[in-house]
């Protein structure tokens, strides 16, 4: 139920968040400072994402939670020959169709780790730095599909993650890594069943690509 803060003190009137924010709830002075208009805000989360700088928090959500989430799980050790994937999901369409997949007994890899986000607009890339530098060998998003027939509940969550995913790959030349090692899959709930095949689909791709050289870093 909170609204965003902003750390105004580190701003660095880059506007992004003004211009990302699908609602309009984010005005800007003459110098591009954000002014923020809380009766437009549907709390998405959308310009926490977008913030380079990150001085956008809820009291419920932030990215230093969302970090501490992704170290605290385990990363198996490279001679333990276990692979170990991250995967951000939407909580509107995809964590409830993951769910709906359990209620229906269908399996998949258990070496995945899932981390819901309020909407996969509201991704910092800076926490898929974070997971890869750690050792996670790779990291997949699921969200909301975008587009003409889009579906996305914040309107244009799903296609800003798709967009920041380009920055990503400079993180990956600079870890040198391989850029497989992401993938961004859209889906609806109805599409529950093809959920487990997804995700096996991409653990097949990661054991061809091999553990992440970070492990124990």
């Amino acid at each position: 139920m909170s609204y965003p803060e902003f750390f105004m003190q580190r701003c660095t009137q880059c506007k992004r968040c003004t211009e990302e924010c699908p609602f309009g709830a984010l005005d800007e002075d003459v110098k591009g400072t954000p002014k923020p208009n809380l009766f437009r805000c549907r709390r998405c989360g959308i310009c926490m994402g977008a913030c380079p700088e990150r001085i956008v928090s809820f009291r419920n959500y932030s990215v230093d939670m969302i970090a501490s989430m992704i170290k605290s799980i385990e990363v198996p050790e490279e001679e333990e020959e276990k692979p170990r994937v991250l995967v951000f999901m939407c909580e509107n369409d995809a964590y409830p169709a993951l769910d709906v997949a359990g209620a229906n007994r269908l399996q998949y890899d258990p070496s995945v780790r899932v981390i819901p986000l309020r909407c996969l607009g509201s991704l910092n890339i800076v926490w898929i730095a974070d997971a890869l530098s750690s050792g996670f060998d790779g990291v997949m998003l699921v969200g909301c599909k975008y587009g003409d027939d889009y579906q996305c509940h914040f309107v244009r969550g799903s296609e800003l993650a798709n967009r920041r995913l380009e920055n990503v790959k400079e993180t990956l030349q600079r870890l040198q890594l391989e850029s497989e090692r992401i993938q961004l899959t859209e889906l609806a709930i109805a599409d529950y069943g093809k959920l487990p095949a997804l995700i096996d689909g991409f653990m097949d791709r990661i054991r061809e690509i091999g553990p992440n050289p970070y492990k124990g870093f």
